[in-house]
């Protein structure tokens, strides 16, 4: 038996022993995590999202616009973060906007990309935007024409001496239409505006025709073929072998005839790749949820806008020289995909 004494030593005694390992466990506690380092698996903390995101997109009318807001609101579904979506110059506008850190993703095709690259044409200012990164692969960008039925103007060699609506400045309709035209020797008055302000002006008659480089189909054309009938048309035969010819990035694509109501049957043409970018300091693992997400909610962006079913990771590979996003690259090779060697970033770690 334990007299009073010797119980009160016993207890004094706990007491200290518990005391002890209170202070060891408090120590361990208060010891920060080792830090993770950039790159693979590791990523960056969810605590280092951005609070919120911005998609630089293009003029209100335009395909851009409407899959921006596909595209925010998947964002928004898979990481919880706020996503806007800014009315910008289009391609060239984003990419400069990207590349300056003023907004962190945006849309662009790949002519205007290629430029911005490597620094060519006088709108980059000679600087190589490096900065921006490859996401994932959006669309194909159809150069679509059109006219009033009753203007009897079917092709674009009938555009001799008209007023030609061709899509915002810093756009790809924009920055090739006039190339386009220039190439060919055809002589045009030009108009640079939005889309639905080129809309319109068409539909009051103060244009001739219209144009836009976009996915299909563009909400001005459905728009102007409301008010008007109106005949649809795109760069074909020796035309579109000229093009091709002189720029690279772009192929010749088809109009289906399903694409409008209207159409009786397929318009041939010219297309340029749509890729979807982002700044190249994106944490690596929101880059890589970002892009699952969007091929994980594929429905829902093409309930968006049909022009979104071209949304499929097989088409990354029409990317073949720009930088891509160690998040993206990390998604596309899990899924078995092979990327070109000309796609990874210096920052990249295996």
């Amino acid at each position: 038996m334990i007299g009073k004494k010797g119980l009160y030593v016993l207890l004094i005694l706990l007491l200290g022993f518990s005391l002890v390992l209170g202070g060891c466990g408090g120590s361990q506690q208060s010891a920060p995590p080792p830090a993770q380092e950039g790159g693979g698996d590791a990523g960056s903390a969810k605590s280092e999202w951005p609070s919120s995101l911005t998609i630089g997109s293009a003029s209100i009318g335009g395909v851009y616009h409407v899959y921006a807001g596909g595209w925010a609101q998947v964002i928004e579904k898979v990481t919880g973060i706020t996503t806007g979506v800014e009315v910008t110059g289009g391609p060239n506008h984003n990419m400069q906007l990207v590349q300056n850190g003023d907004l962190e993703l945006g849309m662009v095709t790949m002519g205007p990309a290629w430029e911005a690259w490597h620094g060519e044409g006088d709108w980059t200012g000679g600087l190589e935007h490096r900065d921006v990164r490859v996401l994932f692969p959006m669309y194909n960008t159809y150069s679509q024409w059109w006219a009033a039925k009753n203007s009897g103007i079917k092709s674009l060699a009938a555009l001799e001496g008209k007023i030609i609506g061709v899509g915002p400045a810093g756009g790809t309709s924009g920055t090739y239409h006039p190339r386009i035209l220039e190439l060919l020797g055809i002589k045009t008055t030009n108009r640079l505006a939005g889309l639905s302000d080129l809309v319109t002006q068409h539909i009051d008659g103060q244009l001739d025709a219209n144009s836009f480089a976009s996915g299909i189909p563009v909400a001005g054309v459905l728009e102007t073929a409301a008010q008007m009938d109106i005949v649809l048309f795109g760069v074909d035969g020796e035309a579109r072998d000229k093009v091709v010819a002189e720029w690279p990035y772009w192929s010749p694509a088809t109009i289906p005839a399903s694409a409008y109501d209207f159409l009786n049957e397929d318009v041939e043409t010219i297309g340029i790749w749509n890729m979807a970018i982002g700044h190249k300091d994106l944490p690596d693992d929101l880059v890589y949820e970002i892009v699952k997400g969007v091929f994980d909610n594929h429905d829902d962006m093409v309930t968006t806008h049909s022009s979104a079913i071209e949304t499929v990771p097989e088409n990354i590979v029409n990317n073949t020289w720009m930088w891509m996003h160690p998040g993206a690259i990390k998604y596309f090779e899990e899924q078995g995909i092979e990327l070109p060697d000309g796609v990874y970033p210096p920052e990249y770690q295996k």
